[in-house]
């Protein structure tokens, strides 16, 4: 997970109706982010053959939603890659989110207590990459900190073509967190996010690190009117 401060106005029109942008200390993030899907199961139950193991990247910011009392803290997506033509379908159909389908590929190495993760995915004819590398054991992250700001967003929210939004749970234990002793995105993203936002994945993150992650439940969406 690559994070990146911004500035809210490059995010104002991604923001979903009904949400707000979400801050930490009074600063905006977006976070690359790139994991493995495992097992996956549609509906909670019925594996789809061939395509239970595959990989994701993603580009989300963070968002807030008042609801009952309830302080729901969410992610957005502004656009999510994975390398299986039926799952970008199902899930642009199901959650109305920017899912594309290009081909992809990772590499997750262990030496010893050092660790090397890695996603790339091709576009325009190159390959973009993701990558870190970490050393020692993980931690919860620090109460307070901005790895826990970053890994604990309960909620999905995503922008539908007739101006609603559509809200779902998401439900997972607390990750734990390596942090990164170097972490760096290289290639040429503008097609995919836009010139202004790929040039801040130019520079060096704030801060990154690696989740150990859990298993995860996708709980189907509400409409927001």
């Amino acid at each position: 997970m690559l994070n990146y401060e911004v500035e809210a106005a490059l995010l104002k029109r991604y923001v979903p109706h009904g949400t707000v942008l979400d801050s930490f200390q009074g600063r905006t993030y977006v976070s690359l982010v790139g994991f493995r899907f495992c097992r996956t199961k549609l509906l909670g139950g019925f594996p789809v053959p061939f395509h239970a193991n595959f990989d994701e990247v993603n580009l989300r910011f963070y968002v807030r939603r008042k609801q009952d009392g309830d302080d729901r803290r969410g992610v957005v997506f502004i656009a999510e890659v994975v390398p299986k033509r039926a799952i970008a379908t199902i899930a642009r159909r199901i959650y109305g989110e920017n899912y594309r389908c290009l081909p992809m590929r990772h590499r997750i190495e262990t030496e010893g207590s050092n660790k090397t993760a890695e996603y790339q995915w091709q576009l325009d004819g190159q390959w973009c990459r993701l990558s870190a590398q970490t050393v020692g054991q993980p931690t919860y992250p620090r109460a307070g900190s901005l790895e826990q700001f970053i890994t604990e967003h309960y909620w999905g929210y995503s922008a539908q073509p007739d101006g609603g939004s559509l809200e779902y749970y998401v439900s997972h234990v607390p990750w734990q967190v390596w942090a990164a002793t170097k972490a760096a995105f290289e290639g040429d993203a503008s097609t995919l996010y836009g010139p202004e936002l790929a040039a801040i994945l130019q520079r060096s993150p704030e801060c990154a690190f690696v989740a150990d992650g859990s298993p995860v439940t996708v709980f189907r969406g509400n409409r927001i009117q």
